[in-house]
């Protein structure tokens, strides 16, 4: 099979129709998590044949991954409000306080399974945590060029492990999910100032 033959094969779903089976896909592993979950049970919710979900998705990680992926709100390197805190909060204002608490309850959900589960973690890390280390590095660049931090800053490795952390432990931590109001005073008090950006 030549590449533009099987490009055309996996190309026969159209967006709408992906956007569908992608929000079937997280419906179900809020309902039975990521180790019950099953390309029966996706076929079956979404009335698709396994044969289709398999010529586009390859397998459950590649599947999961995508779905995860495509329920986020936009690309982080796309924001660009002029500004290091103004990019920080603005992509934290892209998701509502009920989006967060669903999108914390997911990720809560996968954890366990994404580090044991080598595919999965393979998919992860290729369709979420390195395109999105490299959106950060971009907005993260864009300051550097502005004068707004130092290309030498330590912190800055360290930027998108400190996002996520706010995010996770909000759960872990204080046992309530996180909000916009916590996401944005976390910023505030702790990423920008170890970037020794000012948060006022």
């Amino acid at each position: 099979m030549t590449e533009a033959t099987a490009t055309a094969r996996r190309s026969r779903i159209t967006p709408e129709r992906e956007a569908e089976l992608y929000d079937a896909v997280l419906d179900l592993l809020r309902e039975v998590g990521y180790d019950a979950l099953t390309m029966d049970a996706v076929a079956a919710r979404t009335r698709s044949s396994k044969a289709t979900l398999y010529r586009q998705w390859g397998g459950k990680a590649e599947l999961v991954a995508k779905a995860v992926r495509h329920n986020k709100p936009g690309r982080v390197g796309d924001v660009d409000t002029g500004s290091l805190k103004g990019d920080l909060h603005a992509l934290t204002m892209r998701a509502d306080d009920c989006e967060m608490e669903q999108s914390s309850a997911l990720m809560r959900g996968l954890a366990m399974a994404v580090h044991g589960n080598p595919d999965l973690l393979k998919a992860f890390r290729e369709h979420l945590i390195e395109p999105e280390a490299a959106d950060f590095r971009r907005v993260l660049q864009r300051a550097i060029d502005r004068g707004e931090i130092r290309a030498d800053n330590p912190a800055i490795g360290f930027v998108m492990h400190m996002m996520i952390g706010g995010f996770a432990a909000r759960t872990m931590i204080d046992e309530q999910p996180p909000t916009q109001e916590f996401l944005l005073s976390y910023i505030d008090a702790v990423v920008l100032p170890a970037l020794g950006v000012p948060a006022s």
